[in-house]
């Protein structure tokens, strides 16, 4: 997972933010490499069966944690 968030990284970091979400080809390897990231995070929830429902109640509560530091 590692090497795929590696690589949408090296596309923004290459061509630059506003250029990858615009420019028609870089676009589409961006969404292309997310997916694979996607996938990976995915494989991951299902390996260790973690629910929908454990996930959501864990990002909301590292969310709320998150906040009160700004």
């Amino acid at each position: 997972m590692v090497g795929e968030i590696g690589e949408v990284i090296d596309i923004v970091k290459k061509h630059g933010g506003v250029n990858a979400s615009q420019n028609e080809d870089l676009r589409k390897q961006l969404i292309e490499e997310l997916a694979d990231v996607l996938m990976y995070y995915n494989d991951v929830l299902l390996c260790y069966d973690i629910s929908s429902e454990e996930l959501k109640s864990a990002y909301i509560q590292k969310f709320e944690r998150n906040m009160k530091c700004w």
